[in-house]
């Protein structure tokens, strides 16, 4: 008998005739992030097995829950002897140093050609420790320790507790999205979600210097590589918004700056998101958080175009907001004090109900469209991994 990771799935299991796809996609994730550890993966639609040296196990459960996919990790105990009594001897070995008073024996068939049903098993397992141990006894409903016996076809897997690990669908299989990435505390957030939901992310900054510094492209650079932890590499596009804003600030009536600012990174994002084949745009918008997030400004604003948008926290509020950034470890990163351009040339009154029709006319008194292309046309593309400054320029 040797130690070994036992993997559920969880969700992926409702997929019926897509499962196999999910899956596969899982155990190809996971090979990506043992990529340095020597071990082997096998699966079937019930249960993926990670078997390695013991000395490695530790590290892999670690890393195991930064992948989404998995619903359970544990540590388990794998034997190729299936006779019932080398079984009974086993479980005894594995418990007799653990201290419960109360138990039940859970025994699952994979192969139902086992000359034993499961609940006789059940029966035989427990009436041997009950035999061996004194004073305890047997309860199905609410015990200290449920001991678990799966027979496959050619193997017995043995297990008690595991770890729940982040659910989700495997990263990748659910297409690609692109993340408005800012330095605050929401975006991080809302990118983690959607990369729960199986969403692969490339993200995109606006920077403008010298209104925002090289520290406000470092943070984000930080919260990237965050996120890295959980997407794999993130390509992040930066672009340069100074030109746009310094134009809208010069042109636009003050109370609609935020506006009409917003509907131009929408369409920069919509382009960026086309170029790099996404489904989608993402954010961190809330609903009423900021002037820009009311339910009539997200209707004004989104109306520059034709891409879904998905706002993942759209109906959390900020202290949720902030657990789960703690949780990931963005939010230290975040509230470090170095201003995006979302925060600069914050007007002291922006309008909370904008209307289509004056976006519109507004929007006459600049070169749109140039402005969107030339700032696209120019934008630097980084890709961000795991560790500290391992980033290289791309385009």
């Amino acid at each position: 008998m040797r130690k070994i990771i036992i993997i559920k799935y969880g969700e992926l299991t409702l997929k019926k005739k897509n499962k196999n796809f999910f899956i596969k996609t899982l155990k190809n994730n996971i090979e990506n992030n043992l990529s340095n550890i020597p071990h082997e993966t096998y699966y079937d639609f019930g249960r993926m097995l990670i078997d390695a040296k013991e000395e490695y196990l530790d590290e892999i459960t670690n890393r195991l829950q930064k992948v989404f996919g998995i619903y359970e990790i544990i540590l388990g105990y794998i034997t190729d002897n299936r006779d019932i009594e080398n079984i009974k001897e086993e479980v005894l070995n594995l418990i007799s140093k653990k201290s419960f008073q109360t138990f039940k024996v859970s025994t699952k068939r994979s192969d139902k050609t086992y000359e034993i049903n499961s609940m006789e098993v059940n029966k035989m397992v427990a009436s041997y420790i009950l035999n061996n141990i004194p004073n305890i006894k047997v309860d199905i409903h609410k015990p200290e320790l449920d001991i678990v016996i799966e027979i496959r076809y050619n193997e017995v897997l043995f297990y008690f507790d595991g770890y729940k690990a982040l659910g989700g669908y495997p990263v990748g299989t659910l297409g690609k999205g692109l993340l408005m990435l800012s330095g605050g505390i929401d975006s991080p957030v809302a990118g983690f979600m959607s990369i729960k939901r199986g969403v692969k992310l490339e993200a995109l900054y606006f920077e403008s210097p010298p209104h925002t510094s090289e520290a406000a492209k470092e943070k984000v650079i930080k919260l990237a590589r965050k996120l890295a932890k959980y997407n794999g590499e993130v390509k992040l596009h930066i672009i340069n918004f100074t030109e746009i804003q310094e134009t809208i600030l010069k042109n636009i009536p003050h109370e609609y700056l935020i506006t009409i600012m917003r509907r131009m990174m929408y369409r920069i994002s919509s382009i960026v998101a086309s170029r790099i084949h996404a489904e989608v745009i993402i954010n961190g918008e809330s609903i009423g958080q900021v002037a820009s997030q009311t339910l009539t400004s997200m209707k004004c604003i989104n109306e520059a175009i034709r891409l879904p948008v998905i706002r993942p926290l759209a109906c959390f509020d900020k202290t949720e907001i902030m657990d789960i950034a703690h949780k990931i470890g963005t939010y230290q990163i975040s509230i470090l004090p170095y201003e995006d351009c979302c925060t600069i040339f914050v007007p002291k009154h922006p309008v909370i109900n904008p209307s289509i029709s004056k976006c519109l006319e507004y929007e006459k008194l600049i070169d749109v469209n140039n402005l969107v292309y030339r700032a696209i046309n120019k934008h630097e593309v980084i890709k961000v991994n795991l560790e500290e400054q391992k980033y290289d320029d791309i385009l």
